[in-house]
């Protein structure tokens, strides 16, 4: 029954365009994404320039601050990994350490700020010297002994890892739906953000899961690529309008969630999860076709 939701869900999945989140994320949704005993490790990547370097150091430090104030993350459960230190093998002696004093019990939060790459059958992400390969980190993945594990991974080209580094009782999300999106993403920013955002805290009790972060990244990732939408094509005001009414059919569904069947609940939800994404798919193709025109 689980691996027919997940299929399901890589299916539907398949269909954004956008931020992809597979295993079930809902293990989450509940709880803070740092309950219990945490422990993190955060990489940040080869930035490629001064500007890449500061912006993937903001968003580590935001990260950890927000887990640090609001969730309370002992400073000796924090790993961040960055220039020299985010090399192959500053990466493989971190997971040994890992590995050495996370408990069963624990939750470990694997989070990748940076370049990925992908040449058609291997992706992986970009570190100074030799890359990890999405192989290489499916082995450093598997051992840890937690069986609360989230990894991460914002980079471009980061869709090639999920079947690879994708297990039971391990939620992956990533900022790409495939390996051949090797565009800059907009996704870390969004997803960082949503941990000091109120707002992102839809069941209100005072913590941001990493669902709800993700809820929250892939909102924002949406209206970023509406933005560059040309609304007064009449054509793509109309599509835009129509996912805006998904929109609120979607908000007014969740409303009503504790008042339905779960069943009858997934189903209409399924459905208008999929018409938005259809929605989403068509307001991008014909942008795309008309600026190909221009």
């Amino acid at each position: 029954m689980v691996q027919e939701k997940i299929k399901a869900l890589r299916s539907l999945c398949a269909l954004w365009l956008l931020p992809v989140i597979v295993f079930v994320a809902c293990v989450l949704s509940n709880t803070s994404a740092f309950a219990q005993t945490t422990h993190l490790l955060v990489i940040t990547g080869v930035p490629g320039d001064e500007e890449h370097a500061k912006q993937f150091a903001k968003w580590a430090d935001a990260f950890v601050d927000a887990a640090k104030k609001k969730d309370a993350v002992a400073d000796g459960n924090i790993t961040v990994l960055a220039d020299r230190a985010a090399t192959k093998e500053g990466v493989e002696k971190a997971f040994a350490d890992l590995s050495a004093r996370v408990r069963p019990s624990d939750a470990v939060v694997v989070l990748l700020i940076g370049h990925g790459s992908f040449n058609g059958t291997q992706a992986a992400f970009n570190l100074p010297g030799p890359d990890l390969t999405a192989q290489d980190w499916a082995k450093l993945l598997g051992k840890l002994p937690s069986l609360r594990v989230a990894f991460v991974n914002t980079s471009s080209a980061s869709g090639a890892f999920l079947p690879t580094v994708a297990a039971p009782g391990r939620v992956v999300i990533t900022a790409t739906k495939t390996g051949g999106e090797r565009n800059e993403t907009v996704f870390p920013e969004y997803f960082v953000a949503a941990f000091a955002d109120p707002s992102a805290d839809r069941d209100r009790n005072g913590h941001v899961s990493l669902a709800e972060a993700f809820e929250y990244a892939k909102a924002k990732v949406v209206q970023a690529f509406q933005q560059k939408a040309d609304t007064n094509d009449p054509a793509v005001k109309k599509l835009v309008d129509e996912k805006d009414a998904i929109d609120q059919q979607i908000a007014g569904l969740k409303l009503r969630k504790n008042g339905m069947p779960a069943a009858q609940y997934d189903e209409q939800m399924e459905r208008l999860l999929t018409e938005l994404a259809l929605k989403t798919k068509a307001i991008r193709d014909l942008q795309a076709k008309k600026e190909k025109r221009d």
